[in-house]
């Protein structure tokens, strides 16, 4: 008996090594049962109008400038555009993991713009193997305009400067290169140029990244409008650009149709033709502060 236990244990000790090299028994247990969530899918909250899949950690804020320029297409005289702009200043916040919120100021419009954006599934392997992360974003903008509706003393109630945007994001990370998703969207204003125009707008997004370098990849995002009034005189957005990251920061080079920098902005307003040089230049930047520190357990 003593022998034999003795045995075991030498047999034990001898083995010990090759398991410590492997991680050992408890390492294959959680290797089987742990979860591995996908990470930086993009490398921001927004691919560059529309919002990404991606999510703030908690306790994080990302500070964000939008700047878009003017159009190419007005020539030297206007520097290419360079003499006009629009920009956007944001404050998004990471409330939990699956939890974030957001507001920003955009000089079009004078507008205030404000979200909640909520991970519904987050895109796994291992003991939970799902294959796409699902998020939804509802967000709420005001009109700052003295003259809203064009018309000079007309008083408009604050009510009636409120627009909405819903948008359910289905995306995958496919590997480490490349990400895609779609995003259906509901558009409501309840201010609209006139009768024939829909309160309503459904619409329909889908966006990407392609990894070039560890830090340089190409995003997109296009828009399709599906009840615009009048369909041949307003353009679908469409945005195409580049990603660096420098450090803490993400700094976006962009070309964008498009001059407004919200959902109910870039969907609902005229936007320009991309077919007659009618494109503007514009940067994103993104810079992400801790400013909780997250719990450890």
């Amino acid at each position: 008996m003593r022998k034999s236990l003795l045995t075991g244990c030498i047999l034990f000790l001898l083995a010990a090594p090759a398991w410590s090299q492997q991680g050992g028994l408890l390492s294959l247990l959680d290797e089987q049962y742990s979860i591995d969530h996908v990470t930086n899918a993009f490398k921001s909250p927004r691919v560059i109008n529309t919002h990404s899949m991606e999510m703030l950690s908690p306790g994080t804020m990302d500070f964000r400038i939008l700047h878009r320029f003017g159009d190419i297409s007005r020539g030297a005289y206007e520097l290419f555009g360079l003499d006009q702009a629009s920009m956007r200043l944001g404050l998004d916040f990471g409330i939990t993991s699956n939890l974030s919120a957001g507001i920003g100021r955009s000089t079009a419009k004078k507008e205030v713009d404000g979200f909640l954006k909520y991970r519904i599934l987050w895109q796994s392997t291992g003991r939970r193997n799902i294959p796409v992360s699902v998020v939804w974003v509802s967000g709420m903008t005001v009109n700052g305009l003295k003259d809203p509706i064009g018309i000079e003393g007309v008083q408009v109630k604050f009510t009636r400067r409120l627009g909405y945007y819903h948008e359910l994001i289905i995306g995958r990370k496919f590997s480490d290169r490349f990400t895609l998703q779609v995003s259906p969207t509901l558009i409501h204003n309840n201010i609209v140029a006139n009768k024939l125009t829909p309160n309503e707008l459904l619409a329909c997004g889908i966006g990407g990244r392609f990894k070039f370098t560890k830090r340089v990849a190409f995003v997109w995002d296009y828009t399709y409008v599906i009840n615009r009034f009048p369909p041949n005189i307003n353009y679908n957005p469409l945005s195409v650009g580049f990603d660096i990251e420098t450090g803490g920061h993400v700094f976006q080079l962009h070309f964008s149709n498009a001059v407004g920098m919200n959902e109910r902005a870039y969907i609902s307003d005229a936007n320009s033709n991309w077919l007659k040089g009618e494109v503007r230049f514009g940067f994103n930047l993104s810079r992400v502060f801790q400013i909780v520190k997250q719990q450890v357990f």
